[in-house]
């Protein structure tokens, strides 16, 4: 295709990684396009292994971390992440009324459960909460798998 502003071809190549290319003859520019995640959970060795995780995966970051639903919806209008992980059992707000007051705030924002009793759930606070997708905490391949799927 050729630029209507400069006239030299170049083409634009989207990436399975999230990676988008340009490229044109005059100029070899890669643009590198980062998810953001924000890490919401009581347990701080959660947020630690969710951390470490992360850190090995260049299209993701880490761009905030909250303790509780509270936290969460303080920090989410100002960090405005593309992806939120949220615990179901946390104190002062659970996970599904922060999933409720997140969606209400930013409709489009994905948010993965991540809870030690997805078994236990049942189906309709399921569906009423706002949540794209529910993962155990025991399933970080299946967390990963479920990221890649909501932020294509």
């Amino acid at each position: 295709m050729e630029d209507p502003i400069f006239g030299f071809p170049h083409n634009v190549e989207d990436s399975e990684e999230g990676t988008v290319r340009f490229r044109g003859r005059a100029l070899q520019t890669e643009v590198s396009v980062t998810k953001s995640i924000m890490i919401v959970d009581d347990s701080e060795m959660i947020r630690k292994q969710l951390r470490y995780y992360f850190a090995s995966q260049s299209e993701f970051k880490i761009c905030g971390e909250a303790v509780d639903g509270v936290d969460a919806l303080e920090q989410a209008p100002q960090l405005n992440p593309d992806l939120i992980i949220l615990d179901l059992a946390m104190p002062r707000m659970n996970g599904f009324e922060t999933a409720r007051k997140l969606r209400a705030y930013s409709p489009l924002l994905a948010i993965i459960l991540f809870t030690g009793h997805a078994d236990l759930l049942p189906a309709k606070e399921v569906a009423t909460s706002g949540v794209n997708a529910v993962v155990p905490k025991s399933n970080l391949p299946e967390l990963k798998q479920q990221i890649d799927m909501l932020l294509k």
